[in-house]
């Protein structure tokens, strides 16, 4: 809550470019106190919506493609261990059936 305006002030803040003789003047002849507020209007692009959103869709797309390279370099990673591991294993038997993981150099 704010104190009360003293008296010969315009209530409130809203226009406290007023000088006091006129809203004195105003008050005692009963006419009326006309504010006029100077607004602009955004005729133009509006550049802060656009530049967010393309931020946000940017960020997506690079965690997307994040997200495919680490996904590639994950495949390649377990490709070369497989490798190694048949090329380190030598032919796999199971109830008589043999199953050679790596062809040998002749």
């Amino acid at each position: 809550m704010h104190a009360p305006d003293p008296p010969g002030h315009p209530p409130g803040h809203l226009a406290p470019h007023i000088p006091a003789d006129h809203w004195n003047r105003a008050n005692a002849t009963g006419a009326p106190v006309v504010i006029v507020v100077h607004t602009t209007d955004p005729n133009g692009i509006p550049w802060r919506r656009i530049v967010i959103t393309l931020g946000v869709a940017g960020a997506a797309a690079m965690g997307c493609w994040g997200l495919v390279v680490a996904l590639c370099a994950l495949l390649d990673a377990t490709a070369h261990a497989a490798t190694v591991i048949a090329t380190a294993a030598g032919p796999i038997g199971v109830g008589g059936i043999t199953l050679r993981l790596n062809r040998t150099k002749h």
